[in-house]
């Protein structure tokens, strides 16, 4: 889950909007609370799952949170 150093990190979709709700994602960018902490850990490919799931949440879909999954593989 460490970012890689041949990879460029993805840029941070925060839009300085920072409130979770009670599901524990962010209403500015739909990332939970665990991916907003862990974003800079992530490796490039877990940060474009991350923005994948947050486009899926933005649609009405409960993704899961991504550093969850990431931690079980």
């Amino acid at each position: 889950m460490s970012a890689s150093r041949t990879e460029p990190a993805v840029a941070s979709p925060c839009v300085s909007i920072c409130a979770l709700d009670g599901d524990d994602v962010c209403v500015g960018c739909f990332r939970t609370g665990r991916e907003i902490s862990y974003w800079g850990r992530l490796t490039p490919a877990w940060q474009r799952e991350v923005l994948a799931r947050c486009q899926r949440r933005m649609d009405g879909d409960p993704a899961p949170c991504a550093v969850a999954v990431a931690e079980l593989t």
